[in-house]
């Protein structure tokens, strides 16, 4: 029998399928937020978790800020450090009007796979179907999660700089938790992506508490990858926030390493095509500490190794890596309960290594934030201007001076 042939081309028959659907010509789902997950510890750490351990027939309401925005979004779940399976019993998603008051708006209830609940197998994350939500670029969603049944936080964002909400029962539809109990943590959500524009693309700035925003003032997105997402949000150009205080280059600390966290905090977010690493000062600075007091400094040529690892797994997957210098810390958390934070070997480790990154050219580019910072009159240590107070984070000033500093042209 003989093949039927055709007078239509591929091409011709796909340009009318796109026609025919509009939906299917401007999908570009796009990640436009995100919060790292983490896993929750015990008193192997000497900062507390500061959320409940466990939560029952409660509603969770999160506030966040995207970068960039789109048509529709999805939301997505982690359930990656859970040790049974995590059931969301109801889900929705709001977008925060412009104004003095700060109202809610439309919203949209979730689905995940059709079904207005779900439930996720530890080790795993589930992305909400699409919801036609319009959020324009530095909009603010509230996504509300209800769980139904006992469920232990063992997936969070410690220091998430927003005030989260929690109230008792099923309240996914109200518009605004006064809330029983008040966590500054994110709660098993993760990431936010947005059906945004065809020229969209993605930038991610894997750090620690710096980055973080550790310093900076609650609930005010004065966070420096905020100050540098308000630059480039007319450029379609989304900033994700892939800091995580404690967090090293090297080891699991308070979550995972840079190398066990790249793909999934990088590589695997859609849209990705930059990343700015900003990571090794508490590779230097735990050893010695409550966080760390037995483990030894890591070496010069342990450090540039790892930074050689994350450098090739970006370049293999088309990925521009920008490096950071790492800021002076003399005299960081002089006072509290984390002693010996810094040191002459710490300070002279930090020194080699920035050098390295100034001039190995092993990165495609380099951000000196060293230089941005530090005070003129005693280089070791931050300048007043920026210094939160404790020596170690930028303030709200600080991170500003951070991201207006960044040269725009050297991130893509």
């Amino acid at each position: 029998m003989k093949a039927l042939h055709t007078q239509f081309s591929l091409p011709l028959v796909i340009t009318a399928l796109l026609a025919a659907n509009p939906v299917l010509a401007r999908d570009n789902w796009l990640t436009s937020w995100m919060a790292s997950p983490q896993p929750t510890w015990g008193n192997e750490l000497p900062l507390p978790t500061r959320i409940p351990a466990t939560l029952a027939d409660s509603t969770v309401q999160q506030k966040l800020r995207v970068s960039i925005g789109g048509s529709r979004v999805r939301v997505v779940v982690s359930n990656e450090y859970g040790q049974q399976p995590l059931l969301v019993g109801a889900a929705r998603v709001v977008a925060v009007e412009k104004g003095e008051s700060g109202r809610a708006g439309s919203g949209q209830v979730l689905t995940f796979g059709g079904a207005p609940q779900v439930s996720i197998a530890p080790g795993e994350t589930r992305t909400s179907d699409p919801v036609a939500l319009v959020v324009p670029a530095l909009g603010e969603l509230l996504v509300s999660l209800y769980l139904p049944q006992p469920t232990p936080l063992s997936t969070f964002h410690w220091d998430g700089k927003q005030t989260a909400f929690i109230a008792a029962g099923n309240q996914v539809d109200a518009q605004q938790l006064a809330g029983e109990r008040q966590v500054q943590a994110r709660l098993f959500l993760s990431d936010i992506l947005v059906d945004a524009a065809p020229d969209s693309r993605a930038l991610v700035v894997l750090g620690d508490s710096i980055t973080d925003g550790n310093g900076s003032t609650l609930d005010s997105n004065h966070r420096w990858p905020d100050f540098l997402a308000q630059r480039l949000a007319a450029k379609n150009i989304a900033v994700l926030n892939g800091g995580i205080s404690g967090a090293r280059l090297l080891e699991h600390g308070m979550g995972a390493s840079a190398l066990a966290r790249f793909e999934r905090d990088v590589l695997s977010k859609p849209g990705v095509k930059s990343v700015v690493l900003m990571l090794g000062i508490n590779d230097i600075s735990w050893p010695g500490t409550a966080f760390a007091p037995n483990a030894p400094l890591p070496s010069l040529d342990g450090l540039i190794a790892g930074y050689r690892q994350l450098i090739d797994q970006a370049h293999r997957h088309n990925v521009r890596i920008i490096g950071t210098t790492l800021l002076p810390f003399e005299g960081a958390l002089e006072g509290s309960s984390i002693e010996h934070y810094h040191s002459p070997q710490k300070e002279q480790l930090r020194q080699a290594l920035n050098q390295w990154i100034r001039t190995s050219r092993a990165f495609d580019a380099v951000i000196d934030f060293d230089r941005m910072t530090r005070d003129p009159r005693h280089p070791t240590r931050l300048s007043p201007r920026v210094d939160s107070g404790d020596h170690l984070h930028p303030g709200d000033e600080g991170n500003r001076v951070m991201a207006e500093g960044v040269e725009l042209g050297v991130l893509f």
